[in-house]
């Protein structure tokens, strides 16, 4: 591979530049992902720091607070170095707003009241010592509150500094739009990858256009675009892929077909599979950063790698004709 510099972007108008490869800490919570390590979760982390990236993600709502504190542990003494996403809106302390899903025997509502972000946040600071988020995200979308008097609050907190840029995920078409009506948006964060492609259409142009950009999460699929997922893998417990059709025998298949297309990119930058998938998931007009997940710091480093891979056009073009012939079937 190449010895690029890290390709950074801005997150929307806010000012703020971070790697365009993030690291997701979904996983380092535990929750969904039959448990996790903490000494081996900070090393993740630290070493994907190391290795030149900026953007960490994380949210409460990963392990009830379990991904932050050990986020708050691996940045102590490098806050600087960091932009730092975490989340509001999905919260276990009240029966407010929405009723979402059960987590550790408790029921996790989706709710976006201002005084429950209030309170959010203070918990958020103190899990991740430190005194300001760089980028506040709505985590998932609350129908009892409206947009604008979410945002009015994340407005407040951003003058009083506790916040430096806004976002909003897992939004609707109509949510979108409200959040741009106020003038405060910088960023949504949705599903994006090779085998779901919706958002293409649906969000796209309208962020282009309005200067949002867009953090795309799940970028490897959960796994099934890294090059690593044979047909024959077996799923237990509370791995959340072991009912997800798209980690059927048979959709497997299709995508080692595909991976075949994605081989020769790879051999020929000398980079792995999942490197090249995220690299064409960061040339795809609109997409801006690529929020990947690493449970070691094996996984954080090879991640990191793809911010250094720069895809030629025709490469792109491979890859993406390959991605019509294989998945035409995948969810787009």
């Amino acid at each position: 591979m190449n010895d690029a510099p890290v390709l950074k972007r801005p997150i929307g108008k806010s000012g703020i530049e971070a790697s365009a490869v993030g690291l997701g800490t979904w996983a380092i919570g535990g929750w969904m992902w039959g448990g996790t390590d903490e000494t081996t979760s900070i090393d993740a982390i630290r070493a994907s720091i190391d290795a030149g990236i900026s953007l960490i993600d994380t949210a409460p709502a990963y392990g009830m607070g379990l991904a932050e504190a050990i986020v708050g542990k691996a940045i102590a003494g490098q806050r600087d170095k960091v932009v730092l996403v975490t989340k509001c809106g999905l919260v276990w302390n009240v029966a407010e707003g929405a009723y979402f899903f059960h987590q550790d025997g408790k029921p996790v509502h989706r709710y976006l009241g201002p005084h429950s972000i209030r309170y959010e946040i203070e918990h958020s600071l103190k899990r991740l010592g430190t005194d300001y988020i760089d980028h506040y995200v709505t985590h998932w979308q609350d129908a009892t509150t409206p947009i604008a008097d979410t945002v009015g609050e994340l407005a407040r907190l951003k003058e009083e500094g506790k916040i430096r840029s806004i976002g909003a995920s897992n939004v609707s078409k109509e949510d979108l739009a409200a959040y741009i009506a106020t003038g405060a948006l910088d960023a949504i964060q949705e599903e994006y990858s090779m085998v779901k492609r919706d958002i293409e259409t649906s969000f796209v142009p309208t962020c282009r256009a309005n200067d949002v950009s867009i953090l795309s999460y799940s970028s490897l699929a959960l796994g099934l675009l890294s090059g690593k997922m044979g047909p024959d893998r077996v799923f237990t417990g509370d791995d959340q892929r072991k009912d997800n059709p798209r980690f059927s025998p048979g959709n497997r298949q299709k995508v080692a077909r595909l991976m075949e297309v994605v081989t020769p990119v790879a051999d020929r930058h000398q980079a792995t599979i999942a490197q090249v998938v995220i690299a064409w998931t960061l040339a795809q007009p609109g997409i801006t950063f690529s929020l990947c997940g690493a449970r070691d710091p094996k996984q954080a480093i090879e991640n990191a790698g793809a911010a250094r891979l720069r895809l030629t056009a025709h490469e792109v073009s491979i890859i993406s004709d390959g991605i019509a012939e294989h998945l035409v079937d995948q969810d787009r």
